[in-house]
């Protein structure tokens, strides 16, 4: 498990992301799974290089970040969490994530225990 958290969105994550490529090859023998806070959705153009060596993200369109105010229900922002694992090494048996917030009073009290939802992936190794 490769545990990440990469600049913020403004400081153009991507530019560290795009290494991830070469991990695989320079660990052959390990069953690498990455997981984290991208701050790129898993549809971003710097996940083409994973996608094309057979990994898979376990979330697609779901957004993991906290807004600063909820919008009628809506109180997630950006698909910027996920984890990403090798296809033909693993199976997603179970996947979820921890809308907290819900617990809490207001937003505002939430966020200050995180401005992200947790994401959990059960694997099956193959």
């Amino acid at each position: 498990m490769a545990n990440f958290h990469a600049i913020t969105k403004s400081k153009q994550p991507e530019t560290e992301i795009k290494y991830f490529k070469l991990l695989p090859s320079q660990y052959p023998n390990l069953n690498l799974i990455f997981i984290g806070d991208f701050n790129c959705p898993q549809s971003h153009t710097v996940f083409n290089p994973l996608k094309s060596m057979g990994y898979i993200s376990v979330f697609k369109n779901q957004k993991t970040s906290l807004k600063k105010e909820c919008n009628s229900d809506n109180c997630l922002a950006s698909e910027f969490d996920n984890i990403w694992f090798d296809g033909k090494k693993n199976k997603v048996v179970n996947r979820k994530v921890v809308h907290f917030y819900e617990n809490f009073q207001s937003l505002d009290e939430a966020r200050k225990i995180s401005d992200h939802i947790p994401i959990v992936a059960e694997f099956e190794f193959l």
